[in-house]
């Protein structure tokens, strides 16, 4: 009796399925591509692989011995009941959205720094606005809080604008692969803020980093520090961001919140000194990430099949 996998994404090419294909069916796999998890539905009751980013179908998956998602956040996987089979194992993507995150990173500040939103605002009107004063990433001091795949892409990219220094923010304090000029342990999170012109969050979610830039440390950034969110929406309480935005002390780049979709009367969608984008940073619209996700699941596929640990297995309860 032949396996199944099924394969729960939306815009593969026909390569990706070719691959998939060629690794799994020497193995003795059925696969099943679908468009979506909701579309696998029918299928799920006999899947012993799922690679999808579907906690739905893992609740009607009795047989599941593994779902790979193709994100690298897996909050969505906690708690009980997420999974039918006792016997699942979680993986996530871990690593394909380094490129895609941290060129969006870039583009947020540039843009809140060369002042593109008035500028634009301006050519819409027709208005030959010149000279309004802009900032450099050059001789900025940055923070990047995270020092996962994410942040230490992102210190990669930053480091060709000849910042002033990166320093990056962990729980450990180690510095991996010594990308930053310095690293700092999230204790001491206090005292970074008041010596950070940009500071980027790439966060996971998770209950110890819920609202962690809260009233009090936005109060220790300096004036005109610009604040880019590519992490989970809850590491910042939007409260308290409000009237720094309103006032003009803090600038920032959102891409992830709270509440999402963004609610219509959401008062963020009107605040000044505020650049949004609806969670597009680390989707799979890029080429490039699609080819990653699909490349790092059939790695862990090989190894599924040998019987050896996964590489980007994930406790969803940690």
């Amino acid at each position: 009796m032949s396996r199944k996998l099924i394969v729960a994404i939306g815009g593969l090419l026909p390569a990706h399925r070719e691959a998939i294909l060629s690794a799994a069916e020497p193995e003795g796999f059925d696969v099943t591509f679908r468009g979506s998890p909701a579309e696998a539905m029918p299928d799920a009751a006999d899947a012993e692989i799922i690679f999808g980013n579907a906690p739905e179908l893992a609740r009607v998956a009795p047989k599941l011995r593994w779902l790979c998602t193709p994100s690298a956040g897996y909050n969505q996987y906690a708690g009980p009941g997420v999974f039918a089979s006792p016997e699942a194992m979680l993986s996530n993507s871990s690593g394909a959205y380094g490129v895609t995150i941290s060129e969006h990173v870039v583009m947020m500040a540039l843009e809140l720094m060369r002042r593109q939103r008035e500028y634009s605002g301006a050519v819409e009107r027709r208005e030959w606005l010149r000279g309004l004063p802009v900032r450099s990433i050059c001789g900025s001091r940055v923070a990047v809080l995270g020092t996962g795949d994410l942040g230490q892409t992102i210190a990669r990219r930053l480091r060709g604008f000849d910042p002033a220094r990166i320093v990056g923010v962990n729980r450990s304090g180690r510095n991996p692969g010594n990308l930053f000029d310095e690293a700092r342990p999230i204790a001491e999170l206090d005292a970074v803020l008041p010596g950070c012109d940009l500071l980027i969050m790439c966060l996971p979610g998770a209950p110890e980093t819920r609202h962690i830039l809260d009233g009090r440390r936005l109060a220790l950034l300096p004036d005109g520090a610009i604040v880019i969110n590519v992490g989970r929406g809850t590491s910042i309480d939007e409260e308290a961001l409000l009237p720094e935005l309103r006032s003009g002390r803090i600038r920032a780049g959102l891409d992830v919140f709270e509440t999402e979709p963004l609610p219509q009367d959401s008062p963020l969608w009107t605040c000044p000194n505020l650049l949004i984008t609806p969670h597009a940073a680390g989707n799979l619209t890029l080429p490039y990430t699609v080819d990653k996700v699909v490349a790092l699941f059939l790695e862990d596929f090989a190894r599924y099949c040998k019987g050896e640990p996964l590489k980007r297995r994930v406790d969803p309860n940690k």
